[in-house]
């Protein structure tokens, strides 16, 4: 997969990781890149073609994928964040986050399956996280649902070999992004993970490791479970 003269759609374009993928693209010489938000008002990269959105709505997404017929590369990374725990995070919490993570990239991988088939195959790249593999009880919502999400990429990887569409998976820590504005951790750069995630495109990867947490954790899911859960070893 070539990101020079793609044709590329960004779910969620218009802010955060998304946004800065969408300026990665254009930079990497992109034919079109379709920066695709609830409000494509709020699109504010020259250059990028605004589209609406919603993956949480069918007839959105149905709309959406009739109007973009032409897309190469679709880059599924629109994502909420409830901060839901795992005790007492409400029900109505997780739903959002499964429709979001889970149907919502499953539906639009779907609609732009026919497309991306057409236009000799293409790519998919899927924004995971580190959290597709471990858990943490005090966010347990988003991360149930990004490694439902994972389940569904592996999926998705097998399905669409046959019509020789590419699908990768990003998986990354922490992003100064404003959906961790309140995380005094360290955060990396969204722009350089844009650009390591289309470099991993490019190279055929079927998984981008951004940093070196999703390194070792995803290393760490060989061993027991205590690995990643320190507090078990010393229950």
């Amino acid at each position: 997969m070539k990101i020079n003269g793609a044709v590329a759609l960004v779910t969620g374009g218009n802010r955060g990781l998304g946004e800065q993928l969408v300026k990665a693209l254009l930079d990497a010489g992109a034919a079109k890149v379709y920066a695709a938000a609830r409000n494509p008002d709020s699109v504010r990269v020259p250059g990028a073609v605004p589209i609406a959105l919603d993956i949480t709505d069918p007839g959105s997404v149905r709309a959406a994928a009739a109007r973009a017929q032409d897309v190469t590369l679709l880059i599924n990374n629109a994502g909420s964040s409830t901060g839901a725990a795992i005790l007492d995070g409400e029900l109505d919490a997780y739903r959002t986050e499964f429709e979001t993570h889970v149907l919502g990239t499953l539906d639009v991988s779907r609609a732009f399956a026919p497309a991306l088939a057409r236009n000799g195959g293409g790519a998919i790249l899927n924004v995971l996280s580190v959290l597709s593999w471990v858990t943490l009880p005090g966010s347990a919502a988003y991360s149930a649902a990004k490694s439902a999400e994972w389940s569904v990429t592996n999926a998705l990887r097998v399905a669409f070999a046959e019509q020789g569409t590419q699908v990768t998976s990003l998986h990354v820590g922490y992003m100064d992004t404003d959906m961790t504005a309140a995380v005094t951790a360290p955060k990396l750069d969204p722009a350089d993970v844009a650009r390591t995630a289309l470099d991993g495109v490019e190279a055929g990867l079927h998984e981008v490791l951004a940093d070196d947490l999703s390194k070792q954790v995803k290393a760490g899911l060989a061993a027991d479970p205590s690995a990643l859960y320190p507090q078990l070893a010393a229950s």
